[in-house]
């Protein structure tokens, strides 16, 4: 049971996965920061909240008792906005420079020759000492 689950860990996939969980993390936080320092700002400009989250809130009237519901819209839509905006900077700074690096590689890595089978080899010798003869 320990060698099977050594293996699974050592496995290059476990790995990978463990490396883009920590650099995704990371990721977040820088955009986080950015959506928090210059995105709501903005946002601040146009609405009169604080942040998106903040923002297009909707309060309705509970059908039983004295109770109200708020719909937080903007709350979703800043959730939205952080999402997109750390898939496209681990798109840009990860995917695409991983893709360029494997087309470079593919395009400079020579075929691969297949060997010869032991009775293709033959052919080739009996050819080339046939040739010697003439």
């Amino acid at each position: 049971m320990f060698q099977g689950f050594k293996e699974f860990i050592m496995r290059g996939n476990v790995v990978e996965l463990a490396v883009a969980v920590v650099i995704g993390t990371a990721f977040t936080a820088i955009v986080t920061a950015i959506v928090e320092s210059i995105v709501n700002p903005l946002i601040a400009l146009f609405f009169s909240a604080d942040s998106l989250a903040e923002a297009l809130q909707v309060e309705v009237p509970a059908f039983f008792g004295d109770g109200v519901s708020t719909f937080a819209f903007g709350a979703v839509i800043a959730a939205l906005v952080n999402f997109l905006a750390v898939a496209v900077v681990v798109y840009v700074a990860l995917v695409l420079p991983m893709n360029k690096l494997a087309e470079r590689r593919a395009a400079g890595a020579p075929e691969e020759e297949v060997p010869l089978t032991q009775e293709e080899l033959l052919t080739e010798i009996r050819d080339l000492l046939a040739q010697q003869k003439a």
